[in-house]
C-alpha cells in the first residue's frame, strides 16, 4: 500500500454530480489512511490574493528588529513570533534548539461572550501599521481558508459514509490559527545547530491544516508509514492539506496526523527565503471529541475537550 502524497482536484466535489462527489470522497478517504497528506487543486482560491499576502508579509518581516518587536507575543497569541519562540519537537518529547523561522500569527477573533473562551481562543489580531496592506490581504485570505476548511470537514464526513456536517457541527464558532511563517536564509540565520530545523519534526493539532508554501531546498518533509524522511510533491497550483492530532482522534486513527517537517536552510542554496501561509483549523474549543469506533476507527480514546488538548500542545512547543 503505498504512502506517496496523491494529488486531488476538488473541481468535481465543488461542481460535479453525486458519483463524481463521491468519487472524490474516496480518493479523500485512501489519501488519509495511507499518507495523512494530499495536495488539492480546483479550490478556487485565487492565485494573485496567495501572492499578495506573501508579499506583504514579507515587507514585514524585512522590517527592523526593533519595529517589529513592538508586535511581539509568545505562541498561542496573536502578533509577531520572533526568532527562538518555538521548537515543535518538544510536542513529541524530544528536544531540539528553537525552530528557524519567524512567525506573524493571526487568526480567529469573534468573541463567543464566554471571557475565559474570548481570552484565550478569540483574542482581536494585532496588526502593524507599518505594512497596511497586510491586514486587508490577510482578511480576505482569511475568508477563504475558512470556507474551504468547513468544506474540508464536510467532505471527510461523506468519506466516511457520515452526516456531512458530523465534523463541521463540531465548528459553529471555531478556533483557527494562520502562521505567517518566513524562514530566513542561511546568509542571514548561519549555520543551524545540530538537529536545528525551519521547523522540527511534529504533528498538527487542530482538524486540517491548509498550507501554502514555496518550494526549496530547505522544505517540507512527510515521514512515511516506512519511517523514512521524504520530500513532499509541489504544485504551484495547489494547495498542501494534511489532518492534525485531533481529526485523526475522532476517527479513531483510521486517519493519520502524520509527521513533518521543514528542513533546515542549505548551503547549496546559501540566499533561500521561503514564506509559508499555514492555516490551521481546529472546532469549537468546548465541543467534545469522542473517537469512532469500528468500522470506522481502530482505537477507542478517551473524550477530550478540544480546549484542553490544543492548549496542552501548545505549551509545550512554547520556549521560555
Amino acid at each position: 500500500m503505498s504512502d506517496a502524497v496523491p494529488i486531488i482536484d476538488l473541481t468535481p466535489w465543488f461542481h460535479g454530480d453525486a458519483a463524481a462527489r463521491r468519487a472524490v470522497a474516496r480518493q479523500v478517504d485512501n489519501a488519509l489512511q495511507r499518507s495523512g497528506f494530499l495536495l488539492i487543486t480546483g479550490h478556487g482560491v485565487p492565485e494573485a490574493l496567495r501572492d499578495n499576502v506573501r508579499a506583504a508579509a514579507k515587507e514585514f518581516f524585512a522590517l527592523p528588529a526593533e519595529t517589529k518587536r513592538r508586535y511581539a507575543v509568545k505562541v498561542g497569541e496573536h502578533g509577531w513570533l520572533p526568532p527562538g519562540a518555538e521548537a515543535n519537537s518538544y510536542a513529541e518529547g524530544a528536544e531540539s534548539p528553537p525552530d528557524l523561522k519567524e512567525s506573524y500569527s493571526v487568526g480567529a477573533d469573534q468573541p463567543t461572550g464566554n471571557p475565559e473562551l474570548d481570552r484565550e481562543w478569540f483574542a482581536p489580531n494585532v496588526w502593524p501599521a507599518e505594512t497596511p496592506a497586510l491586514q486587508t490581504l490577510a482578511e480576505e485570505y482569511l475568508g477563504h481558508m475558512r470556507r474551504l476548511a468547513d468544506e474540508l470537514l464536510v467532505l471527510c464526513a461523506v468519506a466516511l459514509d457520515l452526516d456531512p456536517r458530523f465534523f463541521s457541527g463540531q465548528a459553529t464558532h471555531p478556533s483557527y490559527t494562520m502562521n505567517i511563517n518566513w524562514y530566513p536564509p542561511l546568509s542571514t540565520v548561519g549555520t543551524p545547530a545540530p538537529g536545528q530545523f525551519r521547523i522540527g519534526a511534529h504533528t498538527d493539532f487542530g482538524t486540517v491544516t491548509i498550507l501554502d508554501r514555496q518550494h526549496g531546498v530547505g522544505g517540507l518533509q512527510v515521514h512515511t508509514l516506512d519511517g523514512d524522511w521524504v520530500n513532499a510533491p509541489f504544485d504551484p497550483a495547489a494547495f498542501t492539506v494534511n489532518i492534525g492530532d485531533l481529526l485523526a482522534r475522532w476517527t479513531g486513527d483510521r486517519w493519520r496526523s502524520t509527521r513533518h517537517r521543514v528542513l533546515p536552510p542549505d548551503a547549496s542554496a546559501p540566499d533561500e527565503e521561503l514564506i509559508s501561509l499555514i492555516y490551521f483549523y481546529e472546532t469549537d474549543p468546548d465541543a467534545r471529541i469522542s473517537s469512532l469506533g469500528p468500522p470506522i476507527g481502530k482505537v477507542d480514546y478517551p473524550e477530550v475537550r478540544a480546549a484542553d488538548y490544543l492548549r496542552e500542545k501548545l505549551d509545550a512547543i512554547t520556549m521560555d
